[in-house]
């Protein structure tokens, strides 16, 4: 019997059609690669970074986004051992390794004696979708953010990363996370409930693919938590962006956060599988 060759390499923009196919085979899960895939099209001065491709007898068999995140796509155990090696010898060294944690425990369990201690492990984050409008009654005052409302949010998508994350993001890079902020409301994938200056809820759409979207950043003024508001804002972030983004509607959450994931079911949103990040 002749023994499978296999090796890594950085996909280029010839590999296009063929990663394109292996992400479309869970089109959800993989929502984030193809996302970065679609809008740098493998250019690596806008990737910032790379994607590398896990190949057997020369087929595509997984992908790997390595930049500021190392994100497996469809990777198998073979692929999972490999992407992990490629990462040691090419000294990467991202904030956080984000995927289904099948492929993410496991390749976490190789790296950790280089990259160790994570800051923050999150072994068990359900992966949410909802394909259709909330039952709830959406709350009618949430609205896309316009930029120029860009001091209002910015202070609540602040302290929504820094409790999230536990890192404040203007330590290090002030300026790139306000260009990311500024990029999310030109895009009008940053809504919100503004009242008198102040924001009682916020989120945004994170990545997006003609099939799906995924929120990200859901913030309720802390003062205001546990009185409801989250679920029928929720609703309403979810019709509008199923209106002016993508069909499909997806997030992922930690185990451990019951209320929000309450109010996500409240909402609709079922859980069709289960991610996992490793915070360095």
């Amino acid at each position: 019997m002749l023994k499978t060759t296999t090796h890594v390499r950085a996909l280029t923009t010839s590999d296009l059609p063929e990663l394109n196919a292996l992400l479309d085979r869970d089109p959800l899960v993989n929502l984030f690669i193809r996302n970065r895939v679609d809008a740098t099209k493998l250019q690596t001065r806008w990737l910032g970074g790379q994607v590398w491709g896990y190949f057997e007898d020369g087929a595509l068999v997984s992908a790997c986004h390595a930049g500021a995140n190392v994100v497996p796509a469809q990777a198998t155990p073979a692929a999972v051992e490999a992407f992990a090696g490629q990462a040691i010898t090419d000294n990467v060294r991202p904030s956080s390794i984000v995927g289904p944690r099948d492929a993410v425990l496991p390749m976490w369990k190789l790296l950790e004696p280089h990259w160790g201690p994570a800051r923050s492990p999150r072994l068990d984050q359900p992966f949410m979708v909802l394909e259709h409008d909330s039952h709830l009654r959406p709350d009618p005052r949430v609205r896309p953010v316009v930029l120029d409302e860009f001091d209002t949010v910015y202070p609540a998508c602040v302290a929504m990363f820094t409790e999230e994350v536990g890192v404040d993001p203007e330590i290090g890079n002030r300026s790139g996370y306000r260009a990311r902020v500024a990029q999310l409301i030109s895009q009008g994938w940053a809504f919100a409930i503004i009242e008198d200056g102040d924001v009682l809820f916020k989120a945004e759409v994170g990545a997006a693919t003609p099939y799906a979207c995924q929120i990200q950043g859901v913030y309720v003024r802390p003062d205001l938590r546990g009185q409801g508001i989250a679920a029928p804002a929720l609703a309403a972030v979810v019709q509008q962006a199923r209106a002016t983004v993508a069909p499909r509607v997806t997030l992922y959450v930690n185990d451990h956060n019951t209320a929000a994931r309450r109010a996500y079911e409240r909402v609709g949103f079922e859980q069709t599988a289960t991610f996992a990040s490793i915070l360095l």
